[in-house]
């Protein structure tokens, strides 16, 4: 599925890797009548909920929601002193009640080889520290990520997540080790310099063993304008990525059964901030009351899946406004007002 031109993709800064559709993507009437609410409660089992945030500004919000995890990220440099980094980070969420995942990635539109064994060393750093989970980089199948040329699942599992995942475990075999997210996209028909589509990058990872060295899958879902019911209907084509099932089914199937971390998990809506970016055409229609109930239809079926052990809504509360629209995913809204909070407390056992 071809979406946009690499050159033209927008990058929302350190949060999301989408490949967003073109601007002339047909945006769905809206519906006169709002949606039904949610009806329900989530099941039992595993499954937890969480957030990301940058600041974690607003925790009362958060636990009304039901959200017990936190995420936070931080892009690696090397040198980086764990401590210095990301501890704060760590006491701060554990301080307020919740479990902490920790994504972290490297910088962005990385041209260098990454070093591997700086990394990992840095993760076993940050695993003295306590976090409660660790992502293991983010969106590594696109070249804002991950150095052009390189791109490859195998070369991700051999050299990165193996030698993470026995780091971090040989400090605390407690630590949660998530696999990164990859963007979900079917762009680059298969593999290319600059990306691989998410199907065939977990296919490497596959085929290399990826399974035997995380506990959870990282996935990525940041494109839906239908509710995560829905196995078709979406205006724009039937890709699997654009439905919530789609993605639970292709990636838990892929890994033989590994339980699914939704590392970013959000519906994209600029209602009270204004008109979308072009390239963000597609959520026109999306309003906050649908954001609202898809997010906790989507808890629920994820609770009742036996396939999705996390779910993290991104985002809380991010700021950002423009060309990379992440207040618009905030589920915290302009007016102040958390619709989602409410909708995701509704379904709370």
């Amino acid at each position: 599925l071809a979406e946009a031109e690499p050159d033209d993709l927008t990058e929302a800064t350190d949060e999301t890797g989408e490949e967003e559709a073109p601007a002339e993507t047909p945006t769905p009437e809206p519906t006169s009548a709002p949606p039904a609410p949610v009806t329900g409660t989530l099941g039992g089992g595993a499954f937890e909920l969480g957030g990301q945030t940058h600041s974690l500004a607003n925790p009362g919000y958060m636990q009304q929601a039901g959200m017990t995890w936190v995420k936070f990220q931080h892009k690696w440099n090397p040198g980086d002193d764990p401590a210095g980094t990301v501890g704060g980070r760590i006491s701060q969420g554990q301080s307020q009640g919740f479990k902490v995942l920790l994504s972290i990635p490297g910088v962005d539109y990385p041209t260098q080889p990454i070093d591997y064994a700086a990394y990992v060393e840095y993760l076993r750093g940050v695993a003295a520290l306590g976090p409660d989970a660790i992502e293991v980089w983010n969106e590594p199948n696109l070249w804002r990520e991950w150095p052009p040329g390189s791109i490859s699942g195998i070369t991700y599992t051999n050299e990165m997540l193996k030698p993470a995942y026995e780091a971090i475990k040989g400090v605390n075999p407690n630590i949660m080790v998530i696999s990164g997210g990859p963007a979900p996209t079917g762009f680059f028909s298969g593999c290319a310099d600059r990306g691989c589509d998410d199907w065939m990058y977990i296919a490497q990872m596959a085929e290399a063993g990826a399974a035997n060295y995380m506990d959870c899958v990282g996935v990525h879902y940041n494109e839906g304008i239908v509710p995560p019911s829905a196995t078709g209907g979406d205006p724009r084509d039937d890709f699997y990525s654009r439905y919530f099932w789609g993605m639970t089914n292709l990636y838990y199937s892929t890994f033989g059964g590994v339980p699914l971390c939704y590392t970013e998990f959000g519906y994209l809506t600029g209602e009270g901030l204004g008109d979308l970016p072009d390239a963000f055409a597609w959520a026109g229609s999306t309003t906050v009351q649908d954001q609202a109930n898809w997010l906790a239809e989507a808890a629920l079926l994820s609770s009742q899946s036996g396939q999705v052990r996390m779910m993290i809504v991104f985002n809380v509360d991010i700021q950002v406004w423009g060309y990379d629209p992440q207040a618009g995913y905030a589920i915290i809204r302009p007016d102040g007002g958390c619709p989602a909070c409410e909708a995701l407390a509704a379904i709370q056992p």
